[in-house]
């Protein structure tokens, strides 16, 4: 292939490019690899520390380790395509993004598995960026948003896809891969999209671009690791000094960061993020509301994904199912956002305004329905929740980076979309930090309300009363330490002893152990769902906040995505 884009030191859109709506859907298809791969660990994540064991960090590794190493990785990631061209590196990134999920596929320990899940999202750093480098290239400026509006339909229906497929392939068992065929389904989409890009993908490469800024790319993702690894590992450890002076240092190095970009930038060199971007008010603004609503709505995904399987019970494939309404909804909510496109900020306000009421209405929908939830009683306020993300999602890109000039989209590109990687890792170490803080108590707390009925029920089988409260302590504490288990495959010593206590108490009374093993298991039960119950309702109130913040932060945008545009 001969024909290249224009070049970049032209104006957005004098030159279309021949094979734009080819290459278009190349790009798309890498953005599907990301995105299924943003997804279905959130409902693999059960099985997978069933089956390879690990601590319920591991299951928040899993999605920060992805989004963390994606994070730190994209802001070089959109400079190397500025650099060496945007083909090449699209190309480099989608083969190691597939060598990575073949590692992932053949992992045999939770170490390696959160190693692989690094490696994807390191490759899927240098794949991401470009393409928003290549759209702004190849596409008319009458185009321009045709292209980037393809992105929501896409993003829709693998929101929709991506827990159904991973359910689905989970409960399949498809050759007997069990989870890891969500990781081995990605080798045939990377090697198509490598195939397609080298045919389709225009040649090219930033005529502004210089060298690259590693001290400061090694800055940023020093700064980042050391934000998001206490925030995961903390709790295991019972959040000792080290962790919350690793926190300050993230400060310190932030800080850091930031006088190093602008140091280099006052001795003529190239900064790591091109400094003229952070005096666009539409750029800056979407940082920060990217950062929060990204924080917010990864973390409650991961959340309520557990929720649907450790707590309701719910299948791989059901708990994927559950989630379809929530993507429809978001899928409704492209499609709105864009009748009212003319409305520009207002839109992203009244998304997070419904947002909001969708996660409100969860709550109180789990609140008056109680333990025995079933998917349908929560299907309204999923709906209500995605048409919310939907409209906010739609018009953010589109605001954020129109005032982008041609010789900062790599920069632009690479930094907005490691501030939503950020925000995901954010999302996953924070909220679920707060999940699995909250949980051990709420499945003791619980335990405590059923004593009386469990007591009641042990009398009614004629086990003695001493028998009665050995069982009644062993069901907390085995509640609580079962829902606090640093590893999944471990039985707590506290569930021992009740096992132990159950025996004694059957061996006085064999005529009645049906019923004293039914009134534990029941009592058992019951505690675990009403503990994830109350502990999910905390957590979601805690993404109203984020929400809330968003809402705030959304006032530092432009009320329009294209104010040059406007009449004057």
């Amino acid at each position: 292939m001969t024909e290249t884009v224009a070049s970049t030191t032209k104006s957005v859109g004098e030159t279309a490019y021949r094979w734009r709506w080819a290459a278009l859907f190349v790009i798309l298809a890498g953005e599907v690899m990301d995105m299924l791969d943003m997804l279905i660990t959130n409902i693999a994540a059960p099985t997978i520390r069933t089956d390879l064991g690990g601590s319920a960090a591991t299951v928040q590794w899993l999605a920060a380790g992805y989004t963390l190493a994606m994070a730190v990785g994209l802001i070089t990631g959109g400079r190397l395509g500025d650099l060496y061209g945007r083909r090449r590196m699209f190309l480099i990134g989608a083969a190691g993004f597939t060598v990575g999920s073949l590692l992932c596929g053949l992992a045999t320990s939770p170490e390696m598995l959160v190693g692989s899940r690094v490696t994807q999202g390191l490759f899927g750093a240098l794949m991401l960026p470009q393409g928003i480098g290549m759209i702004k290239q190849m596409f008319t400026a009458k185009e321009m948003s045709a292209a980037f509006g393809m992105f929501g339909p896409v993003m829709g229906l693998s929101s929709v896809g991506g827990p159904v497929l991973a359910g689905w392939l989970i409960d399949a068992d498809l050759f007997g891969t069990g989870w890891r065929m969500i990781f081995l389904i990605n080798l045939p989409l990377g090697a198509a999209a490598v195939l397609a890009g080298l045919r389709f993908l225009p040649a090219g490469r930033s005529a502004h671009a210089t060298r690259l800024d590693l001290p400061g790319a090694a800055l940023a993702s020093l700064a980042a690791g050391l934000l998001i690894y206490p925030l995961v590992q903390g709790r295991e450890h019972d959040w000792p000094a080290w962790t919350f002076l690793m926190m300050a240092a993230s400060l310190v190095v932030w800080g850091l960061f930031a006088w190093y970009e602008a140091r280099k930038q006052r001795a003529g060199g190239d900064p790591l993020i091109v400094p003229s971007l952070f005096r666009k008010r539409g750029f800056t603004g979407g940082l920060v509301v990217g950062l929060v609503f990204f924080t917010g709505m990864t973390g409650i995904a991961l959340v309520l994904a557990l929720f649907f399987q450790m707590g309701l019970g719910f299948s791989p494939l059901k708990a994927g199912l559950a989630q379809i309404p929530w993507s429809a909804g978001i899928i409704l909510g492209f499609g709105l956002a864009q009748a009212l496109r003319s409305l520009g900020r207002t839109v992203i306000h009244g998304g997070i305004v419904i947002m909001a009421a969708g996660v409100v209405a969860f709550n109180v929908t789990l609140r008056y329905v109680g333990v025995d939830v079933t998917a349908w009683p929560l299907v309204p306020a999923l709906v209500v929740t995605g048409l919310g993300m939907g409209l906010l999602m739609a018009p953010f890109f589109d605001i954020v980076l129109a005032s982008v000039e041609p010789e900062e989209t790599g920069s632009a590109g690479g930094t907005l979309t490691a501030v939503q990687q950020l925000g995901a890792a954010l999302g996953a170490a924070v909220l679920g930090t707060i999940f699995f803080g909250l949980l051990g108590g709420h499945v003791a707390s619980a335990a405590d309300d059923g004593a009386t009925a469990l007591r009641n029920d042990l009398a009614a089988a004629s086990v003695p009363a001493a028998a009665r409260d050995r069982i009644v302590t062993g069901v907390h504490d085995c509640g609580h330490d079962h829902a606090a288990a640093k590893d999944a495959t471990a039985v707590p010593a506290s569930c021992q002893r009740l096992e132990l206590d159950v025996r004694s108490a059957i061996a006085a009374a064999p005529r009645s152990a049906p019923a004293v093993q039914k009134a534990v298991a029941d009592a058992g039960q019951h505690s675990a769902r009403t503990g994830f119950g109350d502990a999910v309702k905390i957590t979601l109130w805690v993404e109203v906040g984020l929400l809330a913040l968003t809402f705030l932060a959304t006032f530092l945008m432009p009320k329009q995505a294209r104010p040059e545009e406007e009449p004057t």
